[in-house]
């Protein structure tokens, strides 16, 4: 298969992301190592906080969406690296037990004045749980490798 290229990230696409089912077991197993509060080792402790469950570490919820986001078209683009987050919000706790699922939508693509032959194409992601809560919302920018002889448009 042809991997994507930045001439294939044209604005409005999207790209369907999960679904991904979140278990208790991961989410103590990912705090243990990186995000070892309360909320996020025990169940007693996250129904006591406002979270209201053992609930995934933000930061979890981050790793999760970064694999689907790999999952459904990420290893199968060009893709050279990105030059940071323009912003990740939480906006709903991520629970032991919820599927996640969303989407990541082409907001915009241009060629790097810096780097011929690279576009950078940036995304808006949305992570839903189950309920169709939105408990994620991000957008980056991703460094696409032009095709062979192409010239990237603005």
């Amino acid at each position: 298969m042809t991997k994507l290229a930045y001439e294939d990230f044209k604005p409005e696409r999207e790209f369907p992301l999960g679904p991904k089912h979140v278990t208790a077991e991961e989410i103590v197993a990912f705090a243990s190592e990186f995000d070892p509060q309360p909320m996020h080792l025990d169940e007693e402790a996250g129904r006591a906080s406002i979270l209201g469950g053992l609930a995934a570490s933000g930061w979890h919820t981050s790793a999760m969406f970064m694999r689907m986001m790999c999952d459904s078209y990420l290893l199968n683009t060009d893709a050279q690296g990105a030059p940071g987050i323009d912003f990740m919000d939480w906006k709903k706790p991520v629970l032991a037990g919820d599927t996640l699922s969303g989407r990541s939508i082409v907001l915009e693509a241009r060629p790097m004045r810096s780097r011929p032959g690279i576009g950078i194409v940036k995304f808006r992601h949305e992570i839903e749980n189950q309920r169709g809560e939105l408990v994620c919302l991000g957008e980056n920018a991703t460094m696409v490798r032009l095709r062979a002889g192409a010239e990237a448009t603005a």
